[in-house]
């Protein structure tokens, strides 16, 4: 009988524990950091804002160093417009609590904004895709939303779309020069620009011209002057037709004269099309492309080739395939491109370029870029040897049947979580 009492007990416990454990009320969900005061913690991830200007202005949030530390990561990616502006693509990114909770919200500058009227134009944006988030904040009773005002006797309206005369055409000219002198060597230079662009949907056209002009002279060991005058200058135009949300076609032209690449005029013309496997509504986030141009160059030389040449015609074609991401993890380019004459298929040139920067782990990040080429293509180089001094001035390209660059780098950081503060002096 006792076993039986005993058994029954053990039995009436392991009902009644989970009904008991069931009443218990849920933990309560882990509060805020010290020192957070409840606002809404973001990492802000935009290389090209403003972070001093957006910490004064936007200030009922918690700015964190490190993703792994935040509420919500805006993440936002840039492309030029067709007026010259930028337009800023800011996706918000709901992390922890707020996981799943994404949104993206666009701002566009223009070109003849100042850098002011840009970041207080992006800040008003930032500001409007954040509300979401702060609302449920213990912060959420404290933010004011304003509405703007019509000018007295009009009634509120919607937007309407201006009439631009000038029909989306962008023009742009600058000038400028420098001049030093030293008691052994004096420089002067002259730069001139030009560029006309309009950027539509449908089409996009671009031509630009480009002018520059040094000359330096140095006095030697020997009391002789050594003169060095490059000239160089650019006129190019291409037109792009959007056919699909994936396809383009293109065609440029445009004609050059290089003292460096011995060019007296390069006038060239050429078609091509391109892919891309996202769409283009996607490109400020991943592009893949594909690239193929074909068409002709027509070259005259200030001195003969090392072919015997002083002009010739060329026909020649390019394949280019591209992959630009810009995720959360971080971002990466890569791009392949292979050129070839068709007169001569072993006069070819190929070249590979990358950049990566991946966050790591917590405040721990790398990056590294580069290029490397492998040449065959050099129809231009002067005959004969080039002198010492013009190796040392880079006066003209050398022979080389190859060229190679690397950089890489590191960054750490640790300590505060938060990144709130504004401080100038000194």
């Amino acid at each position: 009988m006792p076993h039986r009492l005993r058994a029954l007990g053990v039995l009436l416990a392991l009902i009644c524990f989970p009904v008991a454990a069931a009443g218990q009320p849920p933990p309560p969900p882990p509060g805020p950091p010290p020192g957070s005061n409840g606002a809404l913690r973001v990492f802000l991830d935009c290389p090209r804002c403003d972070f001093d200007f957006l910490r004064r202005e936007v200030t009922f949030i918690n700015y964190v160093r490190d993703r792994k530390d935040a509420e919500l990561h805006v993440l936002v990616t840039t492309q030029s417009t067709g007026s010259g502006g930028t337009e800023y693509t800011l996706n918000y990114i709901g992390l922890g609590r707020f996981a799943g909770t994404d949104a993206t919200l666009r701002y566009s500058s223009l070109g003849t904004d100042t850098q002011d009227e840009s970041r207080r134009g992006f800040a008003q944006v930032f500001q409007l895709g954040l509300m979401r988030y702060v609302a449920e904040t213990p912060l959420a009773g404290e933010i004011q939303i304003g509405q703007r005002r019509p000018p007295p006797g009009r009634p509120p309206q919607a937007a309407e779309a201006a009439e631009d005369p000038w029909n989306f055409w962008i023009f742009r000219i600058s000038a400028s020069g420098d001049y030093r002198s030293e008691e052994r060597n004096t420089r002067k230079a002259i730069r001139v620009s030009g560029s006309a662009n309009r950027t539509t949907e449908a089409w996009k056209f671009g031509f630009s011209s480009n002018l520059n002009y040094n000359d330096s002279r140095y006095v030697l060991s020997d009391g002789e002057t050594y003169v060095n005058v490059t000239r160089n200058y650019s006129n190019s135009g291409q037109i792009v037709k959007s056919l699909t949300d994936h396809w383009s076609a293109a065609v440029r032209g445009g004609w050059s004269r290089s003292t460096y690449y011995n060019q007296d005029l390069d006038a060239s013309a050429f078609a091509g099309i391109e892919y891309n496997i996202f769409p283009y509504a996607e490109s400020s986030t991943r592009e893949l492309t594909f690239q193929y141009l074909a068409g002709v160059d027509r070259v005259r030389y200030e001195e003969e080739t090392i072919f015997d040449k002083m002009e010739e015609t060329l026909y020649r074609h390019t394949l280019d395939t591209a992959l630009s991401l810009r995720q959360p993890w971080g971002t990466s380019y890569v791009s392949l491109e292979f050129q070839q004459y068709l007169h001569d298929l072993s006069k070819n040139s190929l070249q590979f370029d990358w950049s990566l920067n991946v966050r790591l782990f917590r405040g721990f990040s790398f990056d590294v870029d580069g290029n490397i080429s492998r040449i065959k293509d050099q129809l231009y180089l002067v005959k004969g040897e080039a002198s010492d001094e013009e190796v040392l001035l880079l006066r003209r390209q050398l022979g080389t049947a190859y060229r190679y660059e690397v950089g890489f780098g590191i960054t750490y950081q640790f300590g505060s979580i938060f990144n709130n503060v504004v401080n100038p002096r000194f």
